[in-house]
């Protein structure tokens, strides 16, 4: 009651939300920064995160001040202390955040990261997960504030000198394109290499290949195999840079990846593929109220194996890779060119 009280009063000046990794983790927290700072008078909202991932929130004008790390909380453990926060958002609620609010000895919230709903799902295939995105789930740790949800989706904020002009590209691709993400952290969420080769043949506009440095090899087999329609930009491109191609392309295909996420926060018709991840873990794309149509997701379903893990493997450990070969490719050719 106490809590409720100081909070209504607007007594409540400072907090630290926690998300150390990783892309489209933190992306999804966007929203509640947002209603956070848009709902609460007189909130200053700190964040804290890796090193590497401090470009993706950089310019995000809900947050006062990010601190981040590169390998351990001691760099920056006594700048936290001395902020003197009043509240602590954990959005992470791993050992390391626990550790952190530990020391900070400040009032906290966390949310219900559901491992053990998961763990069934992924070992015995019995589904007790409930029907509720992380988003949502991740607003729970702010609602004793009598902060909610704006139903209006993410948010991603791209720094100005990082802004793509599509005429710097190769002329073909000046009247629109189809943003493909071939990427991902884990080989069995990613779409194979010959399936992306004869989609990309089939579909009736240019295509721009996204991805990070490890993916350019792919890519550049693609651009071989299928010609001027594609253009690599896999490697060439920071993160911000690669979110402005996805945000000025006509249609997003792409696996479960970060970039998808980045994808949901412009509001971008996305088409989904999931191999041995399933949407069910409440980490399909996020689109806003009344939007909801432009994400579909592409998936084979009733496989006894399948989901084989939360985040993935580096091969199949079945070793035949349904999930990704029986992928429908016309569905996905169709939904393109209908689009």
């Amino acid at each position: 009651m106490f809590l409720f009280y100081f909070c209504k009063k607007n007594f409540l000046k400072k907090i630290l939300v926690i998300r150390f990794s990783s892309i489209g983790d933190i992306v999804l927290t966007s929203p509640i920064l947002r209603c956070l700072k848009l709902q609460m008078d007189n909130v200053e909202i700190h964040f804290i995160t890796k090193e590497q991932f401090v470009p993706l929130i950089k310019e995000n004008p809900y947050i006062e001040k990010i601190y981040s790390i590169k390998k351990s909380l001691k760099e920056v453990i006594s700048k936290l202390k001395a902020e003197n926060y009043d509240y602590i958002v954990d959005l992470h609620k791993n050992i390391r955040s626990f550790f952190l609010i530990l020391y900070l000895r400040k009032p906290f919230s966390t949310f219900n990261k559901l491992n053990f709903r998961k763990y069934l799902l992924v070992n015995f295939k019995i589904n007790f997960l409930p029907d509720i995105h992380i988003v949502d789930r991740y607003f729970k740790a702010v609602r004793k504030f009598g902060v909610i949800n704006d139903g209006k989706g993410l948010d991603y904020f791209i720094p100005e000198d990082e802004e793509i002009n599509i005429s710097e590209l190769p002329p073909l691709f000046s009247n629109g394109f189809i943003g493909f993400i071939i990427g991902g952290k884990h080989k069995t969420k990613m779409l194979l290499t010959n399936k992306i080769i004869s989609i990309c043949r089939k579909v009736n506009r240019q295509v721009i290949i996204l991805g990070g440095k490890e993916d350019k090899e792919r890519g550049d087999i693609i651009k071989k195999a299928v010609g001027d329609k594609i253009y690599n930009a896999c490697g060439k491109y920071t993160i911000n840079q690669s979110a402005s191609l996805v945000k000025q392309a006509d249609i997003i295909v792409t696996n479960d990846t970060g970039l998808m996420h980045i994808a949901a926060a412009f509001k971008k018709n996305i088409i989904s593929i999931w191999g041995s991840t399933v949407p069910a873990f409440g980490m399909y794309p996020y689109m806003p109220e009344g939007e909801k149509y432009k994400s579909k997701i592409i998936e084979v379903k009733n496989l006894s194996c399948r989901p084989c893990s939360k985040i993935g493997f580096s091969k199949c450990p079945k070793k035949h890779f349904k999930c990704i070969n029986l992928i429908d490719e016309q569905k996905i050719v169709k939904l393109i060119n209908d689009e």
